[in-house]
Order: structure tokens, then sequence, then C-alpha cells
């Protein structure tokens, strides 16, 4: 604060204050959650949990991954996650090359169609029908295939692509490059910040999807983690697996906490990894070149 007028101070520390006390609200509830999991079903229900575990257990924990369509439902999220991340960055990049182009005909005309999707969505009946008509219900390609380009996402990478000096994808068309080889050899490689921005988004989206799932998935085995965390706290299933651990009813609160921290705990590691990627793609995805 060295140089900093006795107001510009002031403001400074009521600044740092303020974003620390909205922090801290916004981390309460996930440490309480958190909390919750490891403590006793006759602590939460008397209310004396609050940020630290009382008479800490594992038994909702061992209720939990002891059922069998906790583990299923892990799995297809994984599944889904994955294919689905890999499924958009792909057709997105493909997408954003070609429209990173100026000279491509019809290039206004579809970024036009693309903004349009972005203000007015297809209803949910359309696009149930849309889906059933292509034989997709009950299937995980209808969780993937229907929200395969996000026009934002796509806008973001056309503006990244439009970074890249010229000067580069001229140098590989005299080597000998067709399009595909300059996507592949040299517009992706320094691309990585922007795909990585753009694979979280994709990601956080696939893994905590549920709507879709509601709309699209019958079957139980189909169910991805979201929907069966639905299942769990909505309609009370979570006290099938109290009964399967010998627990009893007060346990019932754990679970369902327990079951929170395991479906949101996996895609919350994965940002500390492409932080530095995640930072860069954001700040230069969003500068016009």
């Amino acid at each position: 604060m060295i140089g900093m007028t006795k107001g510009q101070k002031a403001f400074s520390v009521f600044n740092l204050l303020f974003l620390t006390l909205l922090s801290l609200s916004m981390l309460y509830p996930f440490l309480y959650v958190l909390a919750g999991s490891f403590s006793s079903g006759q602590a939460i229900s008397q209310g004396r949990v609050t940020v630290f575990p009382i008479d800490s257990t594992l038994a909702n924990y061992t209720a939990v991954l002891s059922n069998p369509g906790i583990w299923r439902s892990f799995g297809v999220t994984l599944f889904i996650t994955a294919a689905g991340t890999l499924v958009n960055l792909l057709l997105t990049a493909l997408m954003a090359y070609g429209l990173s182009h100026r000279e491509l005909k019809g290039r206004s005309l579809i970024l036009i169609l693309v903004l349009f999707t972005m203000i007015f969505q297809a209803p949910m009946i359309p696009s149930y029908l849309l889906v059933k008509s292509m034989a997709m219900l009950d299937t995980l390609w209808s969780l993937i295939l229907p929200s395969a380009i996000s026009a934002f996402n796509l806008i973001i990478m056309i503006s990244f692509f439009q970074n890249i000096p010229q000067s580069l994808l001229d140098a590989a068309k005299i080597d000998g490059c067709g399009e595909y080889r300059t996507l592949w050899k040299v517009v992706l490689p320094l691309s990585i910040p922007s795909l990585c921005t753009i694979g979280l988004f994709y990601a956080v989206a696939h893994w905590n999807g549920y709507f879709q799932a509601v709309m699209y998935i019958t079957k139980p085995k189909l169910y991805p983690l979201q929907l069966k965390l639905r299942q769990l706290i909505v309609e009370n299933q979570a006290e099938q697996m109290m009964q399967t651990a010998s627990l009893t009813l007060q346990s019932l609160e754990g679970i369902k906490m327990a079951t929170i921290i395991i479906a949101s705990v996996p895609i919350l590691l994965v940002y500390p990894f492409i932080q530095k990627h995640f930072i860069k793609g954001a700040m230069l995805g969003s500068i016009k070149g």
C-alpha cells in the first residue's frame, strides 16, 4: 500500500474484508456438508455440526460406497464427462477453425445462426422429439450429442484462433500442410490454454448434467451420478443404504451429505491442475485480434 492515499488504503482494506467475508459465506455450505458427512447422525439431528465433524465416523461413506448403484452411476458420469468433453472439443475446434477464416463464404450467416441459439434455445418438447426420432432415448449419446457444441465456447475458440499469427498458417501451407494438418500440427498445439478453458466448461457441464438425464433416461442402470443424487435426496432412497449398512434413522442426513461430497469433489480436484491454463485461456480468448 506504499504510495496510496488514506482513502485508497481504507478502500483496499474494506474491499479485502468484504471479499473475504463473501468468500467465507460461499465456502461455509460446502464445509458444513463436508463436516456433516463425517459426523454421526445424532450430532447432525441435534444441530451440533458447523464446519468441524462431531463424533467423527466413516459410517456414512461406508454406506454410500457399499451401494452398487452409486458405483454404476459414478462410472456412467465418468464416461459421459470424458467422452462428451472429447466430442465437444473436437467438434468445437473443427467448427471454430473454419469460422475463424474471414474469407469463408457464408461465415456471417453461420455466426448469426450460432448467436441465435444463445438467445433462443430449443424448447423442451421439440428437443425430446428430435432425440426420440434419432433413436437416442435411453442411450448415453442422448447426454452427449445434443449439447455437442456450445455457442459461447465456440465464440471463445474462434476469437482465440483469430489471434494466431497468419504468418504461421501461411508457413504451414508453404510446407505442404492441408487445412486438417495445419489445425492438428500448428493451431491446436498453440491453443492449449483455450482448449483447457473450454474443456473445463464442458467437463463441469457434463459432470453436473441433470435435466437431460431426467428427460432422456429411464433405465436405472444408465442414471448418471447427479440423477442418482436426486433419488437419494428427493425420493429418500438413502433409507435403502441406511438399512443395508445397519444404520439408524438419524444417519439419513449424513448419508445424503456423504453422497453430495462424493459427487462434488472429483470435479473440484480437476481445476487446480489446469488453473494456469484456465486463466490464460480466458484472458486470451477475450482479446480480439
